[in-house]
């Protein structure tokens, strides 16, 4: 028996620390990349809008998770499942982690709506998506992550006895992990990401759809015959590359480890591997955030840019809108005429949203 136990802590040495690596690395760019898309949006007035409200919470949500509990899972893998630091912390820190990882779903679920609107109905949008209107969003993001968390958590709702969790040592030693019932899973579950995840889907199907039928209209009254051809079939691959990236990443990551979490719950017992492997997929999500959502629009690119050269940004720090870089030179000047107006009046639509602004000109709607 402890022969065989020396032996697997020697066959797992190596692997710990291959594990505490990639580990450190994945919270290292968690962080960063977290902390950029607060200072870019902090330092530059131009990204100062109520889109990038959501997309600034969305971030502080993944930087507090890459703060307040990644580094203690971290450790937890690390040393064999074996929590040091008491029962308290222990049901804190799962609680952080749920509320957390539930209020960064809800982010992406609420971008999703801004995003829908604003392209579906951007005339209307500015009355629709109000400041009231976001807060309001806000509020219900925490209450909802605070009901699924702290408090069953707290109370032992989570649990099959009603009892609090990790109150009993297992095999001589403390564990820390989420114990889950068959109605928690259902209500977490269903509430916090099925039912996002439906709506998403359809909103950027939707969005995609739109900006495909803008991009062939425009591409066909604005430029000349053989560029009419060559130019939807590039800006449509655009259009589904980003929204393949965006739902993409968000269902690789979360889907299996909600379908573990459900199978728990209903089912029982699961392997400790393929737990802590979806739930690390799971985490990976935030460190795509600031790409997906920040680093895809020019305009955080832009801010980017300048706050790591260290450039001053401010409302002069304006890029040259792409299409000016990119247009075509057999276009004719009414043809090019027609494309600013649709550029202007879009501008005044979305009020300058870079979000909205990003998801059309990806599809080539004003490119």
């Amino acid at each position: 028996m402890n022969s065989t136990h020396v032996t697997d802590n020697s066959l797992c040495l190596w692997e710990k620390v291959l594990i505490g690596i990639v580990l450190t690395v994945l919270v290292v760019v968690t962080v960063c990349g977290n902390v950029m898309v607060c200072l870019v949006v902090s330092f530059n007035r131009k990204l100062r809008s109520l889109t990038n409200c959501f997309i600034v919470s969305l971030a502080f949500t993944d930087l507090l998770l890459g703060l307040l509990v990644l580094p203690f899972s971290a450790t937890y893998e690390i040393f064999s499942h074996e929590w040091p630091l008491g029962i308290t912390w222990c049901n804190i820190y799962i609680s952080l982690d749920v509320m957390l990882c539930t209020a960064s779903i809800l982010n992406l679920f609420v971008i999703s709506l801004d995003r829908y609107y604003a392209i579906t109905a951007p005339l209307r949008y500015p009355t629709v998506v109000t400041p009231l209107w976001a807060a309001v969003a806000m509020v219900l993001i925490w209450v909802v992550s605070l009901m699924v968390s702290f408090l069953p958590i707290h109370l032992g709702w989570n649990t099959n006895d009603t009892t609090i969790q990790n109150t009993r040592l297992v095999d001589g030693k403390q564990e820390c992990k989420l114990e889950v019932n068959t109605l928690y899973v259902l209500v977490d579950g269903l509430l916090t990401f099925y039912l996002p995840l439906v709506v998403m889907c359809i909103t950027y199907y939707r969005i995609f759809k739109i900006a495909r039928e803008q991009a062939k209209r425009i591409n066909y009254t604005s430029c000349c015959k053989t560029v009419r051809h060559a130019l939807p079939t590039v800006k449509e691959h655009k259009a589904t590359v980003t929204l393949a990236a965006v739902m993409g990443a968000f269902i690789i990551c979360w889907f299996p480890y909600f379908t573990v979490f459900m199978y728990r719950g209903m089912q029982g017992a699961v392997c400790e591997t393929l737990l802590t492997i979806v739930l690390w997929l799971g985490y990976a999500n935030s460190a795509l955030n600031p790409i997906l959502y920040a680093a895809l629009n020019r305009d955080f690119r832009t801010a980017y840019q300048r706050l790591l050269r260290c450039r001053k940004m401010g409302p002069e720090a304006r890029e040259i809108p792409l299409n000016h870089e990119m247009r075509d030179k057999t276009c004719t000047q009414a043809q090019c005429k027609l494309e600013d107006n649709a550029l202007q009046l879009h501008a005044m639509n979305g009020k300058r949203n870079p979000l909205v602004q990003d998801s059309v000109e990806s599809s080539g709607t004003f490119s």
